[in-house]
């Protein structure tokens, strides 16, 4: 039994033996994030030229510290208060494209209901809501990346489409 023993030890020192690292089946270079960057700025270039035709061809227009525009159709100086997290906003909007052309229009939209940064909203939005007060208009221009992005919304937004939404915040609920 001493030479079992003996011989078990042996088959498994030499059968521990160190792995190697296995090479990888392919090897990318970077070639597909080099050309996607490359898109992705050259389709960033080309909103933002047609972004900036439209702020230069109507001079209310505030540039946000978010990455869009936006400007007051109506503005209510006689409310202070802005939406703060939790809080409730109900609002309606419209959508167009920078062509001017509808994608949805308040009657297709109906009234929304926000609870402030706790519920999924697309980011423009999310940030642009919290700029109005009770009772205002706003029309918002939000690059591909501050709207529905890569993605579209699944239904009349393609991917990587700039938005300009008009919205009137109905009521702010506090929390």
């Amino acid at each position: 039994m001493s030479v079992f023993r003996l011989l078990t030890v042996i088959i498994l020192f030499l059968g521990c033996k160190p792995s190697n690292a296995r090479l990888p089946v392919q090897q990318n270079s970077g070639s597909f994030i080099d050309t996607s960057i490359q898109i992705n700025k050259s389709r960033n270039e080309r909103e933002y030229k047609l972004i900036k035709q439209l702020v230069d061809k109507d001079n209310t227009f505030i540039a946000s510290d978010y990455g869009f525009w936006y400007k007051y159709n109506f503005k209510n100086d006689k409310e202070l208060y802005t939406p703060k997290f939790g809080d409730q906003v109900i609002y309606t909007y419209s959508i167009k494209n920078l062509f001017g052309e509808w994608i949805y229009s308040m009657n297709e939209t109906n009234l929304k209901t926000y609870f402030v940064d706790q519920e999924e909203l697309f980011s423009g939005l999310r940030e642009g809501i919290k700029l109005m007060r009770k009772g205002e208009k706003i029309t918002f221009i939000f690059p591909s990346q501050m709207a529905y992005g890569y993605y579209g919304d699944d239904n009349k937004i393609d991917a990587n489409t700039p938005l300009i939404c008009e919205v009137i915040v109905r009521d702010i609920i506090k929390n």
